[in-house]
């Protein structure tokens, strides 16, 4: 899904962490980020393959997020070909959603400024709610999850976005 060459986004949070980490190795890319953890992963391990940005803002959220209106500001000023989005909950009636009103939209400040929107979200997200609503589940082009979603959570995720993913744990 990241072609060399292209600009991408990653969000905060652990999840999506675990791709930087991946990222790292592939290079060739323009990453923007507002999260410490993905940026000094990327520093630390990509050696200069990739041009990383990290938005910059105020550093108070339980996902370590940098958020505000410096991190928001940072965002207008591009636009990303991809969005990896990482989520505390996903809910057929809420959305996608988190718990902290910044976080909630620096989130969507990155959902406005990208092509596609790729939701990483494993399947304890699922019929979680947090207090703030991100975007509804059309708002995805894909999700990638886990093989714990239940069964009428797959079903229902396949039917309003045009590509579900579920991945294989890896032993």
């Amino acid at each position: 899904m990241v072609k060399p060459g292209s600009a991408i986004a990653l969000s905060a949070g652990t999840t999506t962490y675990m791709l930087a980490r991946q990222l790292a190795q592939a290079g060739g890319v323009t990453v923007l980020t507002n999260s410490m953890k993905v940026w000094h992963e990327l520093q630390r391990s990509d050696a200069g393959r990739s041009h990383v940005i990290l938005t910059g803002g105020d550093f108070r959220t339980p996902s370590d997020a940098l958020v505000g209106p410096t991190a928001d500001a940072t965002i207008r000023s591009m636009y990303v070909d991809v969005l990896f989005l990482g989520v505390h909950g996903m809910d057929p009636v809420a959305g996608f959603t988190t718990p902290n009103i910044s976080e909630a939209e620096t989130n969507r400040t990155f959902i406005g400024h990208a092509r596609k929107l790729v939701v990483l979200a494993d399947h304890t997200k699922w019929r979680t709610i947090g207090l703030h609503i991100l975007a509804p589940l059309s708002a995805a082009d894909t999700i990638i999850t886990d093989q714990g979603i239940a069964p009428e959570g797959r079903q229902l995720l396949a039917s309003r976005v045009d590509d579900l993913r579920v991945a294989s744990a890896r032993p």
